[in-house]
């Protein structure tokens, strides 16, 4: 995949073993306040990294970019493209879109997503993410908004036969706040929280981090605010030749968080799912065909 098609977040993340401690200085300053960090003068950027001015162009240099006036236009498109609504999504792909069938320009985008996501993802993350939503010490919280409230719907539904101690909180309702009332220290929320990002969302995740709960934050590749209280962030890529962003990509890492969890507690979810399918048989839930 070349340069142009990567973020500027991704770019900083491949470069960050090859900066100097100056420049890694400055590009964590930089993801901190993503992508606004960059929108104001290059003077103004390095006094807030505390790093001299010829480290910023020198790391505005490794990262592809001519010089700072090319680094902040495209960061400016980034924060264009953070704030699309679904009309000016359809218009961009129908001005782009090449001649041969949506199905396969669709699919070519999704496995485009679906492998640029798993190549920024850190295995050892990913397994430390899962074994904090398979803790039964811990209530796990899965939290959505107006339009990923479907993928945690997905993820409580199955992890209701799994483990026990859970809340599905939808951060659109007014009664959300109640469910904060009893988050102990290091309980889990798992929250989803895509562009066009929810404020209700955003100030849910304060008090729970406030409270000390740890947070799994499933996000796409420009990063919901909440990604700064995060523990652990997993940035999908959700572009698609659709006025709607691509679910995909995060159902992916959802089915695997689901795959992984079951997995470290197969003994007691064994159990469960048993007593489950006891009560679908005494409730006639699902037809017999013996």
């Amino acid at each position: 995949m070349s340069d142009l098609d990567l973020t500027i977040s991704d770019r900083i993340q491949h470069k960050l073993d090859d900066l100097t401690r100056a420049e890694r200085q400055l590009a964590h300053s930089i993801l901190e306040n993503y992508p606004a960090s960059g929108l104001g003068p290059l003077s103004a950027l390095a006094k807030g990294a505390n790093v001299s001015v010829p480290t910023v162009a020198r790391m505005v240099q490794k990262l592809g970019f001519k010089g700072y006036p090319e680094f902040q236009s495209e960061l400016r498109e980034e924060l264009k493209a953070k704030v699309k609504n679904p009309i000016a999504k359809h218009d961009t792909w129908a001005e782009r879109a090449p001649s041969e069938h949506l199905l396969n320009r669709f699919t070519d985008a999704v496995i485009d997503n679906i492998r640029h996501t798993l190549g920024q993802i850190e295995p050892e993350l990913f397994d430390k993410a899962c074994a904090m939503a398979a803790d039964p010490e811990r209530h796990l919280y899965i939290v959505g908004g107006r339009i990923t409230h479907t993928l945690a719907e997905y993820l409580f539904l199955h992890m209701q036969a799994i483990r026990p101690q859970l809340t599905h909180i939808q951060s659109t309702s007014n009664a959300w706040p109640h469910y904060l009332l009893d988050v102990n220290q290091d309980d889990v929320f798992i929250i989803f929280d895509m562009r066009r990002y929810e404020n209700n969302t955003l100030k849910l995740a304060e008090i729970a981090h406030e409270k000390g709960a740890k947070i799994v934050l499933f996000t796409d590749q420009w990063r919901s605010p909440v990604h700064q209280l995060a523990d652990i962030s997993f940035s999908s890529r959700i572009v698609a030749p659709s006025a709607w962003d691509s679910a995909a990509t995060p159902l992916l890492l959802v089915e695997t968080m689901i795959s992984t969890v079951q997995n470290l507690t197969w003994g007691d979810t064994k159990d469960r799912m048993e007593a489950l399918e006891d009560m679908f048989d005494q409730t006639k839930l699902f037809r017999k065909f013996t």
